[in-house]
């Protein structure tokens, strides 16, 4: 596709939209319940509004996992265990997103909507860990399996996948929600390149959308990413309820 071949509104309206999404990734997750939706409303299809979503997802991981890394904050070799996992189960899923109809992915897409609308309304409370950590050993073996299997949800469509590996983080591995998200981008970041490679090389990208809704969550992850390091866990328990809240209702009523 010819990039940027004419200036659309669509254009500055994917950069705000991308900002905003940027900001609820890096802080919860569900920005694909946006995104993904967005992008096939504006005509393209299934598959390729898949695949052109996945810039967006890297961008915000990337400079959300900078953002975090300039105030310190690194759960290294831990998240490069778990994103090499996810990266494995991503290709497979991302095969199978391709192979699939747009018709049959449009339906799919709904039933994952609701079941993250249960998951949201149902999710335990996620509260402030004073336990010991869990990263080794056993832990990391049971890890690096559930991370494979949600590699495969990942690089099948990823909406709503943030809200499943900060929960698993951290009442699994015991992480404070900082390091919860600190980790989830790297592991986002990493599983997200082996689909978007998958998605490009069948001819699966939009380019001018991907990467003018990339430049919004660019900056939306790496502004988030440094302010939530700075205000604490507090923060970013209130944005998660109040994300929390918004995804139900716009699943619930949209």
């Amino acid at each position: 596709m010819e990039l940027f071949a004419e200036f659309s509104w669509e254009y500055p309206l994917l950069v705000l939209v991308g900002f905003i999404v940027g900001i609820i990734n890096t802080m919860a997750g569900g920005g694909s319940l946006i995104t993904l939706p967005l992008l096939i409303f504006l005509g393209l299809p299934p598959s390729v509004a898949n695949g052109t979503n996945r810039i967006a997802i890297m961008m915000t991981a990337f400079s959300a996992n900078m953002g975090f890394k300039s105030k310190g904050l690194n759960t290294y070799p831990f998240s490069a265990y778990l994103g090499t996992f996810a990266l494995i189960g991503s290709v497979i899923g991302a095969h199978i997103a391709i192979d699939i109809e747009g018709e049959v992915f449009n339906k799919i897409l709904s039933i994952i909507m609701i079941l993250v609308v249960l998951i949201i309304i149902f999710k335990p409370r996620i509260v402030k860990s004073t336990l010991e950590v869990r990263t080794t050993g056993k832990y990391l073996v049971y890890s690096c399996i559930a991370f494979f299997f949600i590699g495969v949800y990942g690089g099948f469509v990823n909406a709503g996948i943030g809200f499943i590996i900060m929960l698993f983080l951290h009442f699994f591995n015991r992480l404070n929600l900082l390091q919860v998200n600190a980790t989830k981008v790297v592991i986002v970041l990493v599983y997200t390149l082996g689909a978007f490679i998958t998605f490009v090389f069948n001819d699966m990208v939009d380019w001018s959308y991907g990467i003018c809704l990339g430049i919004g969550t660019l900056n939306g992850g790496w502004l988030t990413s440094r302010w939530s390091v700075k205000k604490g866990e507090g923060v970013i328990r209130i944005f998660l309820t109040v994300i929390v809240v918004f995804m139900a209702f716009k699943l619930w009523f949209f």
